[in-house]
C-alpha cells in the first residue's frame, strides 16, 4: 500500500517558483507531470498536503531532478545566519590550554 507523504510546509511556494522559473503555465506543468491539471492546481495552493511519493517524484521529475535534489533546492541557506559563523575554527575552540610544568627546587 502507498503511503501519503505529508508535504513540507512551503512546497507550494517551492513549485510555483520553479514552474514560473521554466516559463511553464499551471496546465502545461500538469500534464509535463503526468497530473491532472485541477490536482496540481490544487498542490500549488496548497490546498493538498498530504501527497503521495509518487506524486513527489513525479513533480520533481518533470522539473528535470531526483526528488533528493528537488527537497535540497527548497533549503536555501539563510545569508545573515551565514555571516554570522565565528571564523574560530573547532579544534582551536576545544583546545585546552598547556599544562605549566613545575619547576624542579
Amino acid at each position: 500500500m502507498k503511503r501519503a507523504a505529508s508535504a513540507p510546509p512551503d512546497l507550494a511556494g517551492h513549485l510555483a517558483q520553479l514552474r514560473q522559473q521554466t516559463g511553464l503555465t499551471q496546465e502545461d506543468f500538469a500534464e509535463r507531470a503526468g497530473i491532472t491539471y485541477k490536482y496540481y492546481q490544487a498542490i500549488e495552493a496548497g490546498r493538498r498536503s498530504d501527497l503521495r511519493f509518487s506524486t513527489l517524484a513525479r513533480l520533481a521529475r518533470a522539473h528535470g531532478m531526483r526528488l533528493s535534489e528537488f527537497f535540497f533546492r527548497m533549503e536555501a541557506p539563510v545569508p545573515a545566519l551565514v555571516a554570522e559563523r565565528p571564523s574560530v575554527s573547532y579544534r582551536a575552540s576545544t583546545r585546552r590550554p598547556a599544562a605549566r610544568k613545575k619547576k624542579a627546587s
